[in-house]
């Protein structure tokens, strides 16, 4: 994909290369959904990783400490809870519309896919602020979403003052 090209090319070469499809089948058969192929494609290649010291994306893989399936079942339980569903503009699950966490920020954001409503319609990105009760619906792809943040623009999340010189990642321990 043309995507994981310009992730590359903004953060530098992955060094996770994950190719077996079975933890990512386990996950969508067990939540209901199918995650999008630039999302899959991206962690897929990176793994579970901080990008700036900021955004953590995870994989599903059962053998990471930090593992993506695992977060998504303690955030969907976190954001069903009555008074924190109230800060969202729709549900999180696995239904149209509804919201999939899939991400989180060390500056207090919650990043989310939108189902979307048709099968033929793009996943959206929503960014949940976890310091004042607003989101954000950002009208792009996940890796839409990604190369924007990697290129210092404001999509709810900012690198700017984490990444001076160009945006990197690490591993996460």
């Amino acid at each position: 994909m043309a995507a994981l090209s310009e992730v590359q090319a903004l953060l530098g070469e992955p060094g996770f290369t994950w190719s077996d499809p079975a933890p990512w089948i386990e996950l969508e058969q067990e939540l209901g959904i199918e995650f999008p192929a630039d999302f899959r494609e991206i962690v897929n290649a990176y793994g579970s990783i901080s990008i700036n010291g900021q955004l953590y994306l995870k994989h599903p893989a059962g053998h990471l400490l930090h593992n993506l399936g695992k977060d998504i079942r303690l955030d969907l339980e976190f954001w069903r809870e009555e008074d924190m569903a109230e800060l969202l503009p729709s549900p999180v699950g696995a239904n149209p519309g509804e919201l999939m966490p899939v991400a989180t920020a060390t500056t207090g954001e919650m990043v989310f896919l939108r189902v979307p409503d048709e099968p033929s319609s793009p996943w959206r990105v929503l960014v949940q602020e976890m310091d004042s009760p607003s989101w954000t619906l950002h009208e792009m792809t996940f890796s839409e979403w990604l190369l924007a943040y990697l290129g210092g623009a404001d999509v709810t999340l900012c690198s700017r003052n984490l990444a001076p010189d160009r945006p990197f990642w690490e591993f996460l321990p």
